[in-house]
């Protein structure tokens, strides 16, 4: 028996010695336990750090949002598991491990070197949105790429060598493992500062994160560059991934996991900060490990768990951080001042062969249920569905100049609020489809307030983390929301005829109600917000105010769309309000065209057209829509649809 730590000496420091009576113990059980999370968070944010902090520096000197970083991990994870297998002709040793972990980060900057030299290099004069198009298509064409090498199942890494065991934490055991991911860090840290700092290319990545055209008049070549910068991004994203092999198993999921978690931290710490990316790391995942040990309470009789809720707190820091400093802990406001004066092209009028070929489109859906089957009436309805989700959001982007990234926020809202009415209230259909909008409309109110003060992609990471707080909520409020299990049961109290009817007449309503708004004296004063908030503030017009109701109004007619959705499905799932539903209306609005009025609704059919039959044809359909995706962006970098108009006004002026 351990007898030691019953009797001891006492001393003036110490008055703790004797007898280890039972509150004593449950004293040191709790700062053990204290002690190991502690740990686990340092492990955790070094882990993340690497993420993000490449992240972070591609964004700083390139200014895109690379959304195929996650993916850049995942594949580093997928490629040290195999060369530290495969590399058995040195044994399976630290140098076989390390080795594999290190030649897979390699193999994966010069697959990111590759992206770089034959997408991204042709797209940097682009809209940042575009950019953010051309790097979901990469995602979806290495998810099957990586799919068809692998496999879909999950696949368990070796153990690092010699560090196999644990150590002793006042009394608890904690992996050896982890323990050096907690110096990792740091030792990151500590390169890449004397890189930045010490080196001639560090200095020119500074000067281009602070000021890219004064480089550019200097004389720096800076495609090469941007080249070299896109290298050591995702060379750490991939350390990043292969580092995981111990410590949870490689599988499909794992770039969608890390992305919104790697955006956090980004955002938190300040775009471009390395430092600032380790801060928050650190800060984000200590909160995450302390709020497991946080017990239960009861408020108003109903159960609350935080130990359940680890997501929502990180998007609730990145939402604070973002109100109080715009540009993030360590973050610096961006030089654009030669770059801001750009005013958006303005929004014609529709043509008006395009306007007889809209009501001919109107008469054809009509007649629609007389020669499709079952399953084409099924897709047709759903595309009418997401052609009005696509309208709202191109209400905020096109006219109100205000970028989304979590749009899924609000059809979240909508569905959640007519299946719990439905659930708990045992209302009708119809009271549903307007409980629906009407929730969403508050969540527009309540997240627009904090929006509308920020602008660029400052406010468009602010929307996407008020959607993954909804989304988290969904996922994690299982008493309310069913969590992952969703609410069933949520049917029409009509033929899918009498609906398909339904969600058309919606879906004409709406547009036509969004398009009579933009060309109302409010859209006039939302598009002269949008060109100029200063000279449209010196004629009186109240821009945040005038946002908000943007933001309010978009989010209703999402909602309404959300709504049909859920009677659509039948059920109701915390997948309706999570990042991949934001990305597929963010794809509608931009594969049709920003700036133009039936843009939303092109993209809405060519991309839910393309996903269905693809789908149908292929298993490798995301490696087809994610190529067809890169081959739009490069061929419409204005949209279908935008392109089209740009074509009919030469036309027109020939």
């Amino acid at each position: 028996m351990p007898t030691a730590r019953t009797t001891c000496r006492p001393t003036r420091k110490s008055r703790r010695c004797g007898p280890r009576t039972p509150d004593r113990r449950l004293r040191d059980a709790a700062l053990s336990a204290l002690a190991v999370q502690f740990l686990n968070g340092l492990a955790s944010a070094s882990a993340l750090f690497l993420v993000a902090c490449g992240l972070s520096i591609i964004f700083g000197v390139s200014r895109i949002v690379n959304f195929a970083h996650g993916s850049f991990y995942m594949l580093g994870a997928y490629l040290a598991w195999t060369l530290t297998r495969g590399l058995g002709w040195v044994g399976y040793g630290p140098l076989g491990f390390w080795g594999g972990i290190l030649v897979a980060a390699l193999i994966v900057g010069l697959i990111g070197v590759l992206i770089e030299l034959v997408l991204l290099r042709r797209i940097y004069q682009a809209p940042e949105l575009f950019q953010l198009l051309a790097t979901f298509g990469v995602v979806l064409v290495v998810q099957d790429v990586t799919m068809a090498i692998w496999g879909a199942q999950d696949l368990l890494g070796p153990r690092a060598p010699g560090l196999r065991g644990a150590i002793d934490v006042m009394g608890q055991r904690f992996p050896e493992y982890e323990m050096l991911l907690i110096l990792i860090g740091p030792v990151v840290l500590g390169l890449l500062w004397l890189l930045f700092n010490r080196t001639r290319w560090g200095t020119l990545v500074r000067a281009a994160t602070a000021d890219r055209e004064m480089v550019a008049a200097l004389g720096v070549d800076q495609r090469k560059l941007f080249t070299s910068v896109f290298f050591l991004g995702t060379f750490l994203a991939a350390l990043g991934g292969g580092l995981q092999l111990p410590r949870e198993p490689v599988q499909l999921h794992m770039d969608m996991a890390i992305i919104a978690d790697a955006f956090v931290v980004v955002v938190v710490g300040g775009m471009g900060s390395v430092g600032g990316a380790y801060l928050a790391a650190l800060l984000i995942a200590q909160l995450q490990a302390f709020m497991l040990l946080v017990p239960d309470f009861e408020i108003a009789g109903l159960t609350i768990s935080i130990a359940k809720m680890t997501l929502i707190p990180s998007f609730l820091v990145m939402a604070v951080v973002l109100i109080a400093r715009p540009y993030g802990l360590l973050g610096k406001a961006p030089s654009h001042a030669r770059t801001q004066a750009s005013v958006e092209p303005v929004v014609r009028a529709t043509p008006p062969i395009l306007a007889k070929l809209g009501f001919a489109s109107v008469a054809a859906m009509i007649l629609l249920p007389l020669i499709a089957d079952e399953y084409g009436l099924m897709v047709a309805t759903e595309i009418l569905i997401f052609v009005l989700m696509a309208a709202s959001l191109h209400f905020m982007m096109g006219p109100g100049g205000m970028a989304s990234f979590g749009h899924a926020a609000y059809f979240g809202l909508g569905a959640y609020g007519a299946a719990l009415a439905a659930k708990h209230f045992d209302v009708p259909m119809e009271a549903g489809l307007v409980a629906g909008p009407v929730l969403a409309a508050l969540g527009g109110i309540l997240f627009g307030w904090f929006c509308v003060r920020l602008s660029g992609v400052y406010l468009a990471m602010l929307t996407l983390a008020f959607a993954q707080i909804v989304w988290s909520i969904a996922f994690q409020w299982v008493a309310v929301t069913g969590g992952d299990n969703g609410v069933l049961g949520v049917w029409p109290s009509i033929g899918k005829t009498e609906f398909f009817y339904l969600s058309l007449a919606f879906a004409v309503i709406g547009v036509l109600l969004l398009r009579r708004a933009i060309y109302s004296p409010f859209g006039y004063a939302l598009r002269g917000a949008r060109d100029s908030a200063l000279r449209a503030d010196a004629i009186g017009i109240d821009v945040k105010r005038v946002q908000w109701a943007a933001f309010a109004i978009a989010a209703s007619f999402a909602g309404l769309a959300g709504a049909l959705f859920a009677y659509f499905k039948g059920s109701v799932f915390p997948t309706y309000a999570a990042i991949p539903k934001s990305v597929d209306a963010l794809m509608m609005v931009l594969l049709g065209g920003v700036q133009t009025i039936s843009g939303p609704l092109v993209g809405a059919v060519v991309y839910m057209g393309l996903h269905e039959q693809l789908v149908r044809v292929t298993e490798l359909w995301r490696l087809v829509l994610g190529l067809a995706i890169i081959a739009l962006v490069l061929a419409f970098p204005q949209g279908i649809a935008g392109f089209a108009a740009k074509r009919w006004a030469k036309a027109e002026d020939a």
